[in-house]
């Protein structure tokens, strides 16, 4: 059981709170801190598709030049943006019996975690 994601993204900071506020000890493993390794988004990949961990939405997605943007992304390429770019992964990303969570949804964790 391990939280992953950015301590300042504000998505982070809420599962988080969820979590304290129900008194869920997890371990939390900060991207930009202390990186992602390849043969780790490949098993998260395995399980949810590249397309659903690639966060498109965010700034870093934005700041990234416009040929990358509009060129082909297959799934090495959404693998070389995330080790380079961690913080274009989409999070926080909830490793869980062997199971795979992205983003935060309170209900998807109250489920989870009988809560």
């Amino acid at each position: 059981m391990k939280l992953y994601g950015i301590s300042n993204c504000d998505t982070v900071k809420k599962a988080r709170a969820w979590l304290a506020a129900r008194d869920v000890e997890m371990p939390f493993h900060d991207f930009k801190k202390a990186g992602v390794d390849e043969s780790l988004l490949k098993g998260w990949i395995a399980q949810t598709g590249w397309e659903k961990l690639l966060n498109r939405q965010g700034t870093t997605w934005r700041k990234l030049p416009d040929d990358v943007k509009q060129g082909t992304i297959d799934e090495a390429a959404a693998i070389a943006l995330m080790l380079a770019n961690p913080s274009i992964i989409k999070r926080p990303v909830l490793e869980l019996d062997d199971r795979v969570y992205i983003g935060f949804d309170e209900s998807t964790y109250a489920r989870l975690f009988n809560r």
